[in-house]
């Protein structure tokens, strides 16, 4: 009997120690469950903040380039520009701004000069005609950026070897202000010194003196970006052969090569020749029509 009763303890014993374990365990998954229930789950991890900055700012970058159209509004994606070329158009656009040119100017500097914006150009590349206009032309940031504006190409030219000498022949001749913003002053500082020369020389080939082609050259400074064949030789040819005048009369009115030979030159003269008038080119041209046909009826 007392085996009984002892082995009736033990089982009690056993039983105890051994469902006790469970029922904590249980009653730990009910109060994990029940914590769980009344907490909101954690949010997914996001993508790392770098790589959504660095597409964003490529996406702003190509649309600022497009509305300033640099770059080709719907490009394909084969001719799609890198990170890197972005960057490197950019550092050209933060360059000129910082010289005095606005956002305004560049859809017309690259209408104009579309290899400015080239990814392969470095603002150093440029810098130097800054200097140039500003220290050797005198001219101020915003007459710089006029200059500029007129011939673009003008960056491209080799200060030492090219602008300089420009420079120095023009002024030689007796042109001033030359920093004026003007297209005749832009392009007559980007025009080769052979070019310049070469309507000296017409001038002297037809019988002016060195001394009075540099006059005529200098009172009329745009006959340096007018054709031989297509302008100057076919006017003096008319005026020589049609009209019978000295190329004398070139020295005193060098204006004459600024007026169009077919609407201008030929019908006065036709008129004047009807009527029998001779009068000197600078009265014969300078007028309007309205007065000059009044006149001469």
């Amino acid at each position: 009997m007392p085996s009984f009763e002892l082995l009736l303890i033990v089982n009690m014993l056993l039983s105890y120690y051994i469902l006790k374990p469970t029922a904590c365990l249980s009653s730990h998954l009910q109060l994990s469950s029940h914590r769980s229930l009344s907490r909101p789950s954690p949010p997914p991890p996001s993508p790392p903040s770098n790589v959504l900055r660095f597409r964003t700012a490529y996406r702003e970058k190509l649309t600022y380039l497009k509305k300033l159209g640099i770059i080709d509004s719907k490009p394909k994606n084969h001719n799609a520009p890198t990170h890197q070329s972005l960057d490197e158009i950019l550092s050209i656009i933060d360059f000129l701004k910082s010289k005095g040119f606005s956002d305004a100017n560049i859809p017309t500097l690259c209408s104009k000069c579309p290899k400015l914006f080239s990814s392969s150009l470095k603002p150093a590349d440029i810098e130097p005609v800054f200097s140039f206009l500003a220290a050797d032309v005198g001219a101020s940031a915003e007459e710089s950026c006029g200059l500029i504006l007129y011939c673009p190409e003008i960056l491209f030219s080799n200060v030492k070897y090219c602008l300089r000498p420009r420079l120095l022949f023009l002024k030689n001749i007796g042109l001033q202000k030359l920093n004026n913003p003007s297209n005749l002053n832009a392009h007559l500082l980007n025009t080769h010194i052979s070019k310049l020369e070469s309507k000296i020389e017409f001038l002297r080939a037809i019988g002016i003196s060195v001394d009075e082609s540099i006059r005529v050259c200098a009172r009329l400074p745009a006959i340096f970006g007018y054709s031989i064949e297509n302008n100057l030789g076919p006017k003096v040819e008319y005026l020589v052969g049609g009209m019978e005048r000295s190329v004398e009369e070139l020295v005193e009115f060098p204006q004459y090569f600024a007026f169009s030979l077919r609407r201008k030159i030929v019908p006065r003269h036709m008129h004047l020749k009807q009527r029998d008038v001779r009068i000197s080119l600078k009265r014969m041209l300078l007028c309007g029509d309205q007065k000059f046909y009044a006149k001469w009826k």
